[in-house]
């Protein structure tokens, strides 16, 4: 399963989930100013930055703010 991790304020991760409905897409979404344990994880795979969108595909890989097009062609 994808999970895309986000904040409430984030007009990207937004866009992005939108899009992957869109798309059909199955994935979870994890809100990371709830989630202190996905908060570190996000910036585990950032470089220490909490930044989001960050979408972790099935095969565990981490994309950091990607696109629609950058995540379909991850999983696709």
């Amino acid at each position: 399963m994808i999970t895309m991790y986000s904040t409430s304020w984030c007009g990207y991760c937004i866009r992005l989930k939108s899009q992957m409905k869109r798309a059909g897409l199955n994935f979870q979404e994890i809100n990371i100013e709830h989630d202190p344990a996905a908060a570190e994880f996000v910036g585990s795979v950032n470089g220490g930055n909490h930044v989001v969108p960050t979408v972790v595909l099935p095969d565990g890989s981490a994309l950091t703010n990607p696109s629609i097009g950058q995540v379909l062609s991850a999983v696709n």
